[in-house]
């Protein structure tokens, strides 16, 4: 598969990454083909959180994987933490505890990168740069992002935090592209206008962090898929027949729309469905034209100012 870089860093990921909240979906024998499968595709950066299943999914990955030392070297680690039960949580302390029991269960000595999952309201950037040090000095963590921040939220980590920040885990589909809508309706009365993340799309642009969208094929707040969804009969005309032309699958076009846009960002899938995966991978070979692109931003029900 296609590779790139993340962030500033000089680590060298796919393009598409792998998404393993519902791995704990699988039964045993079925969690081992998948991740095989990954592996001989080249989609060898797995992304997780300590809660996805209260933990259990990262425990599954690593007995699926078989993880040992030759298989780490083959792979890229990715997983997030700072959510408990009723709260966030960017504590020292719950980041070190956290970071400790994602090594214990998936089985390694260490994340190639570390994700803060949801922003903390109580967080104390001072902190988070503590915890961040150890990890780094310890060996621990090697590269750290934040997910669903915006600009203001990272610059304030910033003030403490050494750190490159990498990545940024962010939700953007098709279908929901305010991120990208707000920054065509400058100046705009009507709702596309409406900046509601603080120009995140450019800033991570502008200094150089990844964007991951995460839940590329869900419209609204997990409220389904819109490929194949009567909800949505323009778009996945549309996107029927720009996967005919490819000759690929409309999960295939969905996953390079994101692909297309130069911010470079890098989608999380969340399938377990291997033919489904190998469809999403297959979209680092697919590059869309500029009014195809646009033509299925507008089938999506976007309009033009």
């Amino acid at each position: 598969m296609r590779t790139m870089k993340l962030g500033t860093s000089t680590l060298e990921v796919p393009v598409v990454a792998v998404g393993c909240m519902r791995i704990n979906s699988l039964e045993k024998a079925a969690a081992e083909r998948f991740v095989q499968t990954a592996l001989e595709i080249g989609a060898n950066f797995f992304d997780h959180a300590d809660i996805y299943g209260g933990g259990t999914c990262e425990e599954i990955f690593s007995d699926a994987i078989r993880m040992n030392d030759n298989v780490r070297e083959k792979i890229i680690l990715q997983s997030k933490c700072g959510i408990r039960k009723g709260a966030f949580d960017f504590s020292k302390e719950h980041i070190l505890t956290s970071v400790d029991g994602i090594l214990r269960r998936l089985k390694t000595d260490y994340l190639d990168i570390l994700l803060l999952h949801r922003p903390d309201a109580l967080v104390e950037p001072e902190e988070v740069a503590e915890a961040f040090d150890l990890l780094e000095s310890s060996g621990k963590v090697r590269h750290f992002g934040v997910s669903n921040q915006n600009p203001m939220q990272i610059q304030l980590l910033k003030k403490a935090v050494k750190q490159p920040i990498v990545a940024n885990q962010l939700q953007l589909s098709i279908t929901n592209s305010t991120m990208i809508s707000n920054g065509i309706n400058v100046n705009m009365e009507n709702d596309s206008a409406v900046n509601r993340d603080g120009s995140i799309l450019d800033y991570c642009r502008l200094n150089d962090i990844t964007i991951q969208p995460w839940s590329p094929f869900q419209y609204g707040f997990f409220e389904g898929v819109f490929l194949g969804n009567d909800k949505f009969p323009e778009l996945n005309q549309k996107i029927d027949e720009i996967a005919k032309k490819y000759e690929v699958s409309s999960t295939t076009i969905a996953i390079a729309w994101l692909l297309r846009h130069p911010a470079h960002m890098q989608p999380v899938t969340g399938t377990m469905n291997i033919n489904r995966l190998i469809d999403c991978c297959k979209a680092g070979d697919v590059h869309l034209t500029r009014e195809e692109w646009y033509e299925i931003y507008r089938a999506a029900g976007n309009k033009l100012p």
